[in-house]
C-alpha cells in the first residue's frame, strides 16, 4: 500500500515531489490527504491560504525573524532540492517544515549562491534581493506525520498537521520553485 493516498488528480501527487525527494523514491512516506481551504483550522488557514511568500508571513505571525535549518539537499542540473525547518530566531522553535525544489537557472548568480549556502530561507532571499516573482498555491493538505517529521517539528508521531503545495513563478512566467510546506501545531 502506498503511503501517500491515491487521489483522483495525479497532479496533486506531483505537487508533493519535493517531499518525495526528502524521503527518497520508493520509500514509505506519511499519509497525505488533500483538503479544501475551508477544512483548515483558522490559524493554519491564515498562514497557508494566500498568494504570497511564507517566510514573511511566518515572521509576521510569530513576531520573530526566521532562520533556516537545512536537513537534506541535492542538485540535478539546475534543479536544487532541499528539505529544511524554519525556526523562530527568538527561541529556535520550529515554525515550518519545507521541502523545496528551486530552478537555479531562473535566478541570478547572487541569489543562486545564497540558495546553495543554505543559511537564509528562500523567501527571505527573494525579499532581500527584490526578485520579481508570484506565488500560486496548488493545494492544501493534512498529513499524519511519521517519526522523522515529528522530530523535525518537535511534534508527536501520528499527529495530524496541515500544509500546502505552492509554486513560485519568476517574472518570465517560468517555475521558480516547487514548495511543500508543513506547519507544526500552532501555539
Amino acid at each position: 500500500m502506498r503511503a501517500i493516498r491515491e487521489v483522483s488528480d495525479d497532479l496533486q501527487l506531483g505537487h508533493l515531489a519535493p517531499l518525495v525527494f526528502f524521503y527518497g523514491l520508493g520509500s514509505e512516506r506519511p499519509l497525505v490527504d488533500f483538503v479544501s481551504p475551508e477544512e483548515l483550522p483558522d490559524d493554519a488557514r491564515w498562514l497557508l491560504v494566500h498568494a504570497s511568500d511564507m517566510t514573511p508571513r511566518l515572521r509576521d505571525y510569530h513576531s520573530s525573524e526566521i532562520d533556516l535549518d537545512v536537513h537534506g539537499k541535492g542538485q540535478i542540473g539546475p534543479y536544487y532540492v532541499r528539505a529544511s525547518v524554519l525556526r523562530r530566531r527568538q527561541d529556535g522553535r520550529a515554525v515550518e517544515f519545507g521541502a523545496i525544489g528551486i530552478h537555479l537557472d531562473q535566478l541570478d548568480e547572487v541569489a543562486s549562491r545564497l540558495v546553495k549556502e543554505g543559511k537564509v530561507p528562500f523567501g527571505a532571499i527573494l525579499e532581500k534581493l527584490a526578485v520579481p516573482h508570484s506565488s500560486h498555491p496548488r493545494g492544501y493538505f493534512k498529513i499524519r506525520i511519521d517519526r522523522r517529521l515529528a522530530e523535525l517539528l518537535e511534534a508527536k508521531e501520528g499527529e495530524e498537521l496541515f500544509g500546502r503545495c505552492n509554486e513560485l513563478r519568476a517574472a518570465s512566467g517560468g517555475t521558480l520553485a516547487d514548495v511543500v510546506e508543513v506547519l507544526p501545531k500552532i501555539v
